[in-house]
């Protein structure tokens, strides 16, 4: 059997770091929004007439084999692919993947490579999966690999993609589709890589433990982020586009404010050639350091937005709002 699956990375509007257990139980009515954007992670699986295991990264040139699922937990590169492949218990297999999204771009290109290998590996398996289930493997597979807590929202832009909230409490996960038109998202903003990659777990996970433990300034900081996801929400609900933009600002403010890192004199000096070219507002995606950003402006200002950022040294990422999530091709051999 052959195969072929993809799946969509995001940027992340408002709420994040907050969707990682423990912090949103101490923080009611927590959400995050996000929408899901048309660079997307590939793989692809093809047999082999052995019983052995290839695994290849086309982004990275790293290559993984092994003779039995059961040596690639540890030992190798390729940590998440190879716990996918235990996790799984496959044989006799290629397994091949390339991402559309630049390393360490914080647009949680990880996050989608994991749910399009998981859609693969259970089609190869010819096992289906309900969404959940895919999503916590997922989930509990990565953060085996990066030796830090994950967080739940970027699995659900991956395996449905649109533009949604994810609301996080007691009762559990509820991803909720907003009534947002994907071209109105899409064509006020503007995504560019700042062309510095970063390591989203270690600042989320500092800051999270700073909350844990204790510290009011941090957990101050997420509850007003917190409200700002609020805020945004309605305003996206309600077609405000300058309220968002006021959101956006708002939510940079504090996220900045987490912790040392977060931003950088390049970012900064980025940022503020995207507001003076008209952008509303800019964030960076995820937890910042490094990676892409995004900024939201007028559709008359897009265009100069994008020549700002690329004069002031982004590379700017012709992407669009992706609509559709998870998608996987079978073919037989």
């Amino acid at each position: 059997m052959y195969i072929e699956s993809s799946a969509p990375t995001r940027i992340d509007l408002a709420g994040g770091t907050l969707d990682i257990w423990p912090l949103y139980l101490f923080h009611e009515r927590a959400q995050t929004l996000n929408a899901a954007i048309s660079l997307r992670a590939r793989c692809s699986i093809r047999p082999r007439a052995d019983r052995r295991i290839v695994i290849v990264s086309k982004d990275t040139g790293q290559r993984a084999e092994a003779a039995h699922w059961s040596e690639l937990g540890e030992g190798h590169d390729l940590r998440l692919l190879g716990r996918l492949l235990h996790h799984f218990q496959v044989a006799g297999l290629d397994l091949h993947t390339r991402s559309e999204s630049p390393v360490g771009a914080g647009i949680a290109g990880s996050s989608a490579l994991n749910i399009a290998v998981c859609g693969a590996l259970a089609a190869w398996n010819r096992v289906p999966y309900a969404d959940d289930h895919l999503m916590q493997i997922a989930m509990n597979v990565e953060a085996q690999a990066i030796n830090v807590p994950t967080g739940v929202q970027d699995y659900r832009p991956a395996l449905y993609g649109g533009i949604s909230a994810v609301e996080l409490g007691v009762a559990g996960i509820h991803r909720v589709a907003l009534p947002v038109a994907a071209e109105d998202l899409e064509q006020r903003i503007v995504v560019a890589y700042t062309r510095a990659s970063r390591n989203s777990g270690i600042n989320n996970w500092d800051v999270t433990k700073r909350h844990i433990d204790g510290d009011r300034r941090v957990q101050d900081r997420f509850a007003r982020i917190r409200d700002i996801a609020g805020r945004m929400r309605i305003a996206l609900e309600q077609h405000d586009w300058p309220e968002v933009g006021r959101q956006v600002a708002d939510e940079w403010e504090n996220r900045k404010r987490l912790a040392p890192g977060v931003t950088t004199p390049a970012i900064d000096a980025m940022l503020e050639t995207a507001r003076t070219a008209g952008a509303m507002a800019g964030k960076v995606c995820g937890a910042g350091g490094g990676g892409c950003l995004f900024c939201i402006m007028e559709p008359d200002r897009k265009p100069a937005v994008r020549a700002a950022l690329a004069e002031a040294g982004a590379r700017v990422l012709d992407c669009r709002i992706e609509t559709t999530g998870l998608h996987v091709d079978t073919r037989e051999a």
